[in-house]
């Protein structure tokens, strides 16, 4: 017997004096706890601890599904409340326990104690004093007071019918349990909760966002929310005391936003987002390798302020920037009216999508009257990069370039969203793992939801709106035909809906429900350049100026027109007028247009002389090289005058082999070297992408030259992608560059900033020789001279390009051309004006002096008039 007790006693482990400390993790029964300790770089081990000499009643359990034969087992009497007075005794809480004995199966059995020592609640105890638990009495051995204090209580308990062995048997306690619910709708319905879509899926950092739920979840008192069903799931919310555990698992990485539930949640997106948002900032858990759609953008380039100028759609406008640049801006996560499939196109007409796709009008109109000229604010959400999109077969797909996409306010008020809401525009929906959408997607949505319930817009049962709109640009009949009622209807409302040139429009009349072109009156603007059957027209000087000044100031704004006429293309001329402003004495007085001389029985006229007059008195722009010519009463007293010479600073920067030369203003330089400087440093600060620059003729552009520096230049002709044809604006100098040596230039510098300061003239008096050996010579003389050096000038009298001049060198004052002459290199232009004839005869003399001394051209002798004609003058 006693051998056989010994043999027993070896299969247990003795470990009474071993008391450990942990916190109270899960009950599985009436004596059955499972402990865990502090966390430590992730979930700590979990140990089950069963009570020593006391059992409860088991728990019910649900059959195996894999096995049919198995039956679900309730509960035992009393067994429910046992584990539920054990949970709400000690869930959360410290405890300490001492482990008795241990099988060889592993498992443990002890004593179990509330605190951090064994002077706390012993748990058995208080189960047994309550009834809800039987005392193991066999085996117990006389000596052991825990186990007679045990008994003793068991015996309390019988005598005051506490709990297992209260009268009746206990049947009241067993559950009912239900494992299945036949209609979870009913259910969900009946517990008055309003229906919703949720689910969440945890991915990385599974084992740990498990421990997060269970250590703060289990088995605690909560509060839940039932939002909805979903595929005989009930999906809800868990209010602990601490809070929603949903935005916890958000805001500690452990979980992300599920877009088709997040519209419908009840306690409020915004904040699960905002949760999510911080777990991102930090990249803490399954964000830790996260990276902002925006990170590669300066802070400026995130939030700025801008000036709305055009809407191009209904999700995508162009604005201005405080520095001058225009940008296009499209609106984050919504797509714009469109047309399924090309059977709704009319075949018999042009396609217009703004009046032919159903509501792209209405959504455009809503912008164009909330945004159009105004200030916004706008925040880049994410750049969409560009794709090359592929044109073969019939599932083409177009090619994109890149583009900005944000969130865009004014007042408070996001425009995208009051887009949505009235039904003009629909929300793009994403992959789950697409983070490059709107930092408002669930502002959206609901929106979205609200338009699709009120049947607003897009989402109408009704029929769509119609707009039969007449084209009537260049169509010379019906022209004709509507001129008389323009004419009679004096100022006509009118939108600006393009704007070819600083003078030349398109024109909405929405009363007329026509496109008309229209022609500026009373002005003669600088022309675009133009495709003539001689090949293309290169632009005059300031048109480019003309149009963006216009654009400006009109487009897209709602105007006031009074019809006088049309041309023989069917295109009406008359007046404009916006805020009270007259665009055709606007675009005089900013010196950007003449007058024309059909503005003299306009009642305009007197307006437009006096804003012409100022403008040429400034020597602004199209007048900078103005000089006033004298009307025939002036020319007869001028005629007894002498030439009157004012001679101002310039330094020459280039001579042609044409032996014309460009100059820049000394008064201006300084401007010249700041803008320059600054320029550079903005282009070291943000290099340009090599070949993302495609040259137009006419296009003002940076080019870096042989220095390796930028300069300002116009583009003059492309022949290829290698050979560029560009002219430095502000050195005069012509170069042939790879497009990969060009960049397009900042509006912050462009001519409007700082007009091009390399400006042409030709020698006053002298004529170049043609011969190719002899006008070398003069070049080579004048280089020498002149070249990147200051002078003094003087014009004397305009040519039929540019104006010609007098130098004088800056110390002697002595006359270059003169010289020239002097030295046989050049001949004289005998000019018949009465006032210049004192010039003309100093050179003539000159010219005799050359010919005695035989200096060059000269050097034959007597040079008669065949010699001229050989050496390329005219005489």
């Amino acid at each position: 017997m006693y051998s056989a007790r010994k043999s027993t006693l070896r299969q247990f482990t003795v470990l009474c004096s071993r008391v450990i400390l942990l916190y109270l993790f899960w009950i599985l029964s009436g004596c059955a706890i499972i402990v865990r300790g502090q966390p430590r770089g992730g979930p700590p081990p979990e140990r089950q601890i069963n009570l020593s000499n006391v059992r409860a009643g088991a728990l019910a359990r649900r059959a195996a599904q894999s096995q049919p034969d198995t039956r679900d087992t309730p509960d035992e009497p009393w067994a429910f409340q046992a584990r539920e007075f054990l949970r709400k005794k000690m869930i959360g809480k410290e405890v300490c326990f001492s482990v008795e004995i241990k099988t060889p199966q592993g498992r443990e059995y002890g004593m179990v104690y509330l605190g951090k020592d064994t002077s706390g609640e012993n748990i058995a105890e208080s189960l047994v004093a309550e009834g809800l638990a039987t005392v193991r009495r066999e085996g117990i051995r006389g000596n052991n007071p825990e186990q007679a204090r045990l008994c003793d209580l068991e015996d309390q308990a019988k005598a005051a019918k506490k709990g297992l062995w209260s009268e009746g048997g206990g049947s009241h306690t067993i559950r009912d349990i239900k494992y299945s619910i036949e209609n979870l709708r009913n259910f969900v319905d009946s517990m008055h909760q309003k229906p919703a879509d949720g689910s969440e899926t945890p991915e990385p950092f599974a084992a740990e966002a498990k421990f997060f739920t269970e250590s703060r979840l289990l088995q605690r008192d909560v509060q839940i929310i039932l939002e909805s069903c979903h595929n005989q799931v009930i999906l809800g919310t868990i209010l602990h005391p601490n809070g929603n555990i949903t935005e916890l698992l958000l805001r500690e990485g452990f979980a992300r936003c599920v877009d088709w539930s997040m519209a419908v949640y009840t306690q409020g997106a915004d904040k699960l987002r905002a949760a999510e948002r911080s777990a991102k900032e930090r990249k803490v858990r399954i964000w830790k390798d996260y990276v902002a759609p925006t990170a590669n953008l300066e802070q400026k380039d995130r939030q700025f302020v801008a000036k709305v100028m055009q809407i191009v759609n209904a999700d995508a406008i162009v604005v201005k920037l405080i520095s001058g640049e225009t940008k296009t801006i499209h609106l984050s996560s919504i797509r714009p009216p469109r047309i399924d499939g090309e059977s709704s196109q009319d075949k018999d007409k042009r396609f217009r999508p703004l009046y032919d796709i159903p509501y792209m009008f209405e959504a455009r109109e809503f912008l164009r009257k909330k945004l159009i000229g105004k200030k916004v604010n706008v925040t880049v959400d994410y750049i969409r990069a560009a794709t090359s999109g592929t044109d073969i077969g019939p599932g083409s797909i177009p090619a994109f370039p890149e583009r900005t996409c944000a969130t865009v306010t004014i007042g408070g008020i996001n425009i995208a969203e009051a887009l949505v809401s009235k039904g003009l525009a629909t929300v793009i929906r994403y992959r789950q793992d697409d983070d490059q959408r709107s930092s408002h997607y669930d502002e959206l949505l609901a929106a979205e939801a609200r338009a699709i319930k009120n049947g607003k817009g897009l989402h109408s049962k009704k029929e769509v709106p119609i707009h039969r709109v007449a084209d009537i640009s260049g169509e010379t009949q019906k022209a004709k035909q509507f001129l008389p009622f323009l004419q009679r209807a004096g100022r006509s409302e009118a939108v600006v809906e393009h704007v070819f040139s600083g003078s030349r429009l398109k024109l909405y009349m929405p009363k007329e429900t026509c496109l008309i072109t229209f022609l500026l009156a009373g002005i003669e603007c600088p022309r675009g350049s133009r495709n003539m059957p001689g090949g293309l027209q290169e632009a005059e000087p300031f048109s480019d100026e003309a149009t963006l000044f216009t654009k400006e100031l009109v487009l897209q704004r709602e105007v006031e027109v009074e019809v006088e006429g049309m041309d023989k293309a069917g295109n009406f001329i008359g007046w404009l007028h916006v805020d009270g402003v007259n665009l055709s004495v606007a675009l005089v007085e900013h010196a950007l247009s003449k007058v024309h001389f059909t503005a003299e029985r306009s009642s305009y006229y007197k307006a437009l002389q006096t804003a012409e007059e100022g403008a040429r008195q400034r020597k602004d722009k199209i007048w900078a090289n103005y000089e006033e010519k004298p009307t025939e009463e002036v020319v007869q007293v001028s005629e007894q005058k002498e030439r009157v010479a004012n001679y101002r600073p310039m330094c020459v920067t280039e001579i042609t082999d044409g032996l014309r030369f460009y100059t820049q203003d000394v008064e201006t330089g300084a401007q010249l070297e700041s803008l320059m400087e600054t320029m550079r440093a903005e282009i070291a600060a943000h290099p340009p992408v090599e070949g993302a620059f495609t040259p137009r003729r006419g296009d003002y552009c940076l080019s870096k030259f042989a220095d390796g520096e930028w300069y300002r230049a116009r583009v003059e002709k492309m022949e290829s992608a290698a050979k560029v044809h560009v002219f430095y604006i502000d050195y005069g100098n012509r170069e042939t560059v790879p497009s990969t040596r060009l960049a397009a230039l900042p509006p912050a510098f462009s001519i409007r900033a700082l007009p091009a300061q390399a400006t042409e003239y030709a020698f006053a008096y002298i004529q170049v020789p043609q011969d190719e050996d002899a006008r070398a010579d003069a070049v080579d003389s004048v280089v020498r001279d002149i070249q990147n050096t200051q002078c003094l000038l003087n014009v004397e009298y305009m040519g039929a390009s540019c104006p010609h001049v007098t130098l004088q060198f800056a110390d002697t004052k002595e006359d270059v051309g003169l010289g020239l002459v002097k030295e046989g290199l050049v001949m004289v232009e005998v000019r018949k004006e009465k006032h210049l004839q004192k010039m003309v005869a100093e050179y003539l003399k000159a010219q005799e002096s050359a010919k005695t001394s035989r200096l060059n051209i000269w050097r034959y002798g007597d040079f008669r008039a065949d010699d001229a004609d050989e050496f390329g003058y005219n005489r």
